[in-house]
C-alpha cells in the first residue's frame, strides 16, 4: 500500500512539474524569434520604408512598408512564429509583383521590436497598426494575410474591422485545438497563455475569406482548414494545394496563380469603375 502511495505521489510530482515547465516555458516552445540590433539595416530589391510604432505601454513594434506606383491596395501580412522580418520581407515580391503594397511587422521580442508579449498585446499591437493603415489607404483597400501562427491573429483583427479580404495561409482551427495534439495530457485550457480562438473569431468576420493550405501539411493538417470552412461555409473558399506541405507553398506555381486570381477578383470591379470614371 505504501509502495503504491509513493508511486502515485511520484507521478503527481512529475505531472505537476510538467505543468509548471509548460506554463513558464511556453513562450520558448511556441516562438522562435531572431533578435536584431537597432542599428541593423534591411536590404531588399524593392523600395521600402522602415517604421517604428511606439505603443502606450512603452513597447515598440518595428515594421516594413513596401510601396509600388499606383498600387491597388496594401497586403497586411501577419507572419509566423519564427525569425524576423529580415527574412520574411522576401515575401513582398509575391504581392508587389501583382500591383499591391506590402506591409509586415515583427511581434514584440522579434527583430527590432521590443517589449513584453502576451496574446492580448499581440492583438492590440496589430489593431493599432491596422488603424494606421486604414488612415493611409481606407479599409476597402486592405487585404489581411495571416500565415501559420499569424492566421489566428489576422482573423482576430479582421473580426474587429472591415478589410476588403482575409487570406489565411496554413491556418489552425484554434491554437488551443492545435496544441492539444501534442499536450493532450495537460490541462491546457488553464495553462495555455496563447489560446487564439480562430474558430470563434472567424464567425465574426464580414469580408470574404480564402484559405490556402498544403494538402500534405503535417504541422497543421489541412483538416483544420476544413473545420474552419464548416463553421461559415458560405463565406470561406478553400484552396488545397496538392503536394505542398507547411513551409513550401510559394514553391508551387498553383499558389501564385491562386493569389493572383483571389486578389484580381476582389479588386477587379473597383479597377473597372476607376477606369470608367
Amino acid at each position: 500500500m505504501i509502495l503504491w502511495a509513493n508511486i502515485f505521489l511520484g507521478l503527481a510530482i512529475v505531472y505537476a512539474g510538467l505543468c509548471v515547465l509548460f506554463y513558464f516555458g511556453q513562450d520558448l516552445f511556441f516562438f522562435r524569434p531572431e533578435r536584431l540590433a537597432n542599428t541593423f539595416r534591411y536590404k531588399y530589391p524593392f523600395p521600402f520604408t522602415e517604421i517604428n510604432f511606439d505603443m502606450e505601454d512603452g513597447g515598440m513594434v518595428n515594421a516594413l512598408h513596401f510601396r509600388v506606383p499606383n498600387s491597388k491596395g496594401v497586403v497586411f501580412y501577419v507572419k509566423g512564429n519564427s525569425r524576423s522580418i529580415k527574412g520574411w520581407g522576401k515575401f513582398a515580391k509575391d504581392f508587389v509583383g501583382k500591383g499591391f503594397d506590402f506591409f509586415i511587422l515583427d511581434f514584440r521580442g522579434f527583430g527590432k521590436s521590443r517589449g513584453h508579449r502576451t496574446e492580448q498585446i499581440l492583438f492590440n499591437d496589430l489593431q493599432h497598426v491596422y488603424k494606421w493603415l486604414a488612415d493611409e489607404y481606407t479599409e476597402d483597400r486592405i487585404v489581411l494575410y495571416g500565415r501559420s501562427l499569424g492566421s489566428g491573429l489576422a482573423t482576430r483583427i479582421a473580426s474587429w474591422n472591415r478589410p476588403r479580404l482575409l487570406i489565411l495561409d496554413c491556418p489552425y482551427y484554434s491554437f488551443l485545438h492545435h496544441i492539444r495534439r501534442y499536450g493532450f495530457i495537460l490541462p491546457l485550457r488553464w495553462l495555455l497563455r496563447y489560446q487564439i480562438r480562430t474558430d470563434r473569431f472567424i464567425q465574426k468576420v464580414r469580408c470574404p475569406i480564402h484559405i490556402l493550405g498544403g494538402a500534405k501539411d503535417r504541422l497543421i493538417p489541412f483538416r483544420q482548414s476544413e473545420m474552419l470552412k464548416n463553421l461559415v461555409p458560405d463565406n470561406i473558399t478553400l484552396h488545397p494545394i496538392v503536394g505542398a506541405g507547411h513551409n513550401n507553398l510559394p514553391e508551387f506555381p498553383e499558389y501564385h496563380d491562386l493569389l493572383y486570381d483571389i486578389l484580381h477578383e476582389a479588386f477587379e470591379a473597383e479597377q473597372q469603375w476607376r477606369m470608367a470614371a
